[in-house]
Order: structure tokens, then sequence, then C-alpha cells
């Protein structure tokens, strides 16, 4: 079959839609952060007795990689609640780590590159069954960040697996071992510079590395500013300089488990660091008013140091909000965030920091199921690209028959998605949480990577994953072919799988009016005109925008 797209005005004009869309997105994807933004309904979540199937595609637009009529299928049959819980009690898929090895890329010629890590990321994305799982794993990536491009030690492909991995066992776990495993791992010491770090000379005059120090307040756990229970910030900073110094001490010391003394293998990424005696600083530490006293030893130091920054009040609603701009809507109601943070701080059972109960409490909350906010200018996000990406892979079951899933790193933002796995330029994440866009005047994360160049290689990119794939990555569109001759059913199934039936009616109009003025009555043109309809679906507003 020719799959190539035919010539087409309205094909010709994606890229306009798509900015166009972006700017629709800018103006509907926020609230005013300075007051709390978003609704501000205070009420508890209330049980829904059927779901219907654009109910069950915009839930899962929130709660998994991508819609499928599978899971839509599942989530009318259990209900919001009953199909978290399947899916948090759903085992593990083969871990990252372990698909690099059975693919042979422990290879010593491997040692120095980053072979198959892309791979490794994107068939967990793609194809998981536990689709909650890694989303919120992908969720976790950008917020205790660490990337690709940072590491600079050997076996980097496996330094990456062995972090997404943490990430992903702690997905449903507890916050506070979250920080324990990521500060121990190879992959954080390495990025964040603390790997080796030695306590001070005096003779020198060389101080301990403060990077992890400063990160891990900053970004990972409490933020710059003192938080009200409910996320919105006072005035009053969190810490100072002297916090950064004496926290660093505690990151002294610590360093790759070479056991066998060799790292011809990669096996060592995956272990957490150990103690190297004579670079701990046993000194007295103190920091966010916690003195960790002088002789303590270094793994004591480091669980009294993380059990401190874990216990400050920041941390609840710090992480949080950030889960619920992840998940949700890239302005919440400070009371979502607060009772989302109520729930970080307690369980219900006195457990801090239990993330199966955060997650649950981020998606069932009335806030994000309301209906009501389809219709509010003051609720949404910008869907990332990475999860545009997704979404179109899991719903039409997207295969790679060779198993290699090559679809590389897409960062490159003029000819491919602007956005790659684990490939953040920079420790504040691929966009920080507070971005504000110039003249827009209320926070949109995702917008920090748009620009003219990305809006048109999204758009050219999809057009093409669409229509040829990427490498033997392609999807199965069995189920749309048979539709390509009746437009209107064409189109209405698409809105529904991919936009949770949110299409505006203009929007609808002016696909339907597209792709039927494409040739049909072959199967050429049938699948043209499934292409076509897959493509501007893609780059209409109501899609880039996640309500």
């Amino acid at each position: 079959m020719d799959d190539t797209i035919e010539s087409n005005e309205s094909l010709a004009k994606l890229p306009a839609t798509l900015a166009a869309a972006t700017l629709l997105t800018a103006c509907g994807g926020g609230g005013d952060s300075a007051n709390g933004g978003g609704t501000t309904s205070a009420a508890p979540p209330t049980a829904v007795e059927s779901i219907a199937g654009a109910q069950a595609a915009r839930f899962l637009s929130q709660a998994s990689m991508g819609a499928t009529h599978e899971q839509m299928t599942r989530v009318q049959a259990l209900g919001y609640s009953k199909w978290l819980d399947e899916q948090m009690a759903m085992p593990a898929s083969q871990s990252r780590w372990d698909w690099l090895m059975a693919k042979g890329f422990n290879a010593i010629e491997n040692k120095n590159n980053q072979a198959g890590i892309d791979s490794a990321l994107w068939v967990k994305l793609l194809t998981s069954p536990d689709t909650l799982r890694q989303r919120v794993t992908l969720a976790l990536s950008e917020i205790v960040v660490a990337s690709l491009d940072g590491f600079t030690g050997a076996w980097r492909a496996f330094t990456g697996a062995a972090y997404m991995d943490i990430l992903e066992a702690n997905a449903f776990g507890n916050y506070r071992t979250l920080l324990q495993q990521v500060t121990l791992s190879p992959a954080m010491g390495e990025y964040l510079t603390y790997r080796g770090n030695a306590k001070a000379n005096p003779k020198t005059g060389s101080m301990p590395d403060e990077n992890y120090a400063r990160e891990i307040l900053q970004l990972f756990t409490i933020g710059l500013l003192k938080l009200n229970p409910n996320g919105t910030a006072t005035e009053q900073e969190t810490y100072t300089q002297a916090d950064i110094s004496g926290l660093a001490r505690v990151f002294t010391g610590w360093d790759n488990d070479l056991a066998g003394g060799t790292n011809d293998t990669p096996d060592y990424r995956k272990r957490p660091m150990v103690q190297v005696g004579t670079k701990y600083e046993p000194g007295e530490k103190t920091f966010l008013g916690t003195t960790i006293a002088s002789g303590v030893d270094a793994a004591t130091a480091l669980n009294k140091a993380l059990d401190a920054i874990f216990a400050h009040p920041n941390v609840a609603p710090f992480v949080s909000k950030q889960l619920i701009q992840r998940l949700v809507t890239s302005n919440p109601a400070k009371e979502y965030v607060g009772r989302v943070a109520a729930v970080f701080e307690n369980n219900g059972s006195g457990v801090k920091g239990d993330l199966k109960a955060v997650v649950k409490a981020i998606l069932l909350d009335q806030e994000a199921r309301s209906a009501s906010n389809l219709s509010s200018t003051s609720f949404g996000k910008v869907r990332e690209p990475i999860l545009r990406f997704t979404a179109w892979a899991r719903a039409y079951n997207a295969t790679s028959p060779s198993d290699a899933w090559a679809i590389g790193n897409t960062s490159e933002s003029s000819s491919r998605l602007g956005q790659s796995p684990l490939r953040s330029p920079s420790v504040f994440n691929f966009f920080r949480p507070g971005y504000v866009p110039p003249a827009l005047g209320v926070v949109a994360p995702e917008f920090q990577i748009v620009n003219e160049s990305s809006v048109v290689g999204y758009a050219n990119y999809m057009q093409n994953a669409i229509s040829k794939g990427i490498g033997d990555v392609k999807a199965d569109y069995s189920t749309l072919l048979p539709l390509a001759d009746n437009v209107p059913a064409l189109v209405d199934e698409i809105n529904l799988v991919l936009a949770a039936g949110q299409l505006s009616t203009d929007t609808v109009t002016l696909i339907r009016n597209a792709v039927a003025s494409m040739a049909t009555g072959t199967d050429t043109a049938r699948a043209n005109r499934v292409y076509a309809a897959l493509t501007l679906v893609m780059a209409s507003p109501e899609f880039i925008v996640q309500k």
C-alpha cells in the first residue's frame, strides 16, 4: 500500500493549524497562580455511578500514557477508583535495565556510549501494561530530575535505566524511600556532582560540593519559599546559604560501589553508592534547624538529614502541586492542592509521603473529575510532546516487529518532538513548574518548550509517524480503515479516543470537510484519509489542551 499522504490544501495548512492550537491552549490552560488559580470547589470527590466513553477517555488522559478502547472499557466496568487499584496492584513489566541486558547492550563496546537507552525508555512508555505506573514514573522523572546528557562516566545507558527503574519502583511507594534511593544512586551522584565529594581541606581551601544539597532542597522537596498547606507561597525563604553548606557536609564520601575493582561491566551502576571513609566529613552538620553531632557515621547522618528534610511542612504541598500539574492541570485551585497535600501529609493511617494515596487523591478529586471544568478557561494543561506521541502509539497499538523500538532521541525541536524521556536539558526539567509565558499572565509550564520551530517540527514529525511509522515502529489502523468512507464516523472515533470527545463543533467541521475533500474508493485513498484525520486531530487545540 502506498502510504504517502495525497496533496491536500487542508493538510498543507497543518503547521498554521497547530500554531493556532498552541495560542488557544495558552488562553485556556491556566488560572491566576497568585491566588491559587483553577476552580475553587472544596467539596470531597463524589461517586460516579456510570461512566461514559468520553469520561473514561478523559480520565485516561490524566491517568495513563494514552487511552485505548480496552482501557476505556475497563474503566467503565470497574469505576475510577477500582481501576486505579487494579493498576497499582499490577506487577511491573520487564525493567529497562533487564531490557538492555537481554538485548546485549552490556557488551564492552558500549561502555562509553548511550546505545540502547532511548529504546529501553520508549518501549516501557509505549507498551507496558501498567500504564498508570508509567505515567507517574514519567511525572517523577520531571520532578526529581536527572538527565542522560549529564551522565559523564561509563555505561551511561545503564545509568539512565537504573535511575528510571528506581523511580518506577517507588511510583506507588513512599516519597521518603524514593529520596533515599535517589540520593544513593550513582545516576544522581554523577548528575549533581557529589559522587566522590570530599570533606573540606583547610590546606587547599577546598569545600564540599554543594550542588546536590542545593537542588534536593530547591527542586526535590521544599522549594525556595515557605508554603501554606494549600501550596500558596509566603514571602519567607525556606533556607539560607548556611543551610546548604551545612547539608553539603552530609553528602561527602559517597562513591560508586566497584565491588571487584572494575567498571568493565555495568553492574555497579545499579548498586547504591558506598562510603569512602577518608572523604567523609565527620564533624558537626547544621541545617534547617537540625544539628547532626560530630562523630555520627555517614549512613546515620544521611538518614537524619533526609528525615529532617522530609519532615519540613513544605514537602507535602510542594510535591503534591507538581504532581497535579504533571497529571491534571497547570493551575490547580488552592483547595485542590490543599486536599492532596493533606493526603500526602497523612494517608489516613498516619503515614506521610504515601504516593499511592497521593496519586489516587489527585485523580479522584472533584476538580479532576468535574465535567464543569471542561468549559473552564482556568482548568487544564498543555499536553507535553511525549504524551501526545504516546497517546497516538497506545491508541493504535504501535508495534516494533524487530523489538528494536528505534525511535531514538526525539529532543530536536525543528524536526522531532522537541522532548525526549530522561533528556531534560537541565535539573530544572524541560519546563519550570512556575513558568508564565510572556504576555500570558498564567502558569503554563509546557509552553517553555513551545516556539515556532517546535510547532512546525511536531506537526511534521507526527504526520510522518502516522503515515509511515518510525523505522519499523508502526501503528495498526485496522479499526479506522473501515470507517474511512464514512468521514463523520471516522472523525468521531478519533475524537473520542485521542481527544476524549472534546473537539469543538467548528473543529470537527473543519476536519470532516478536509478529509471529505480527499479521494476515496481505494485502499490507498482510505489510508490517506485515516492519516489526514489523525494528523489534523493531533494538531487541534482540543487535543493539545488536556482537559
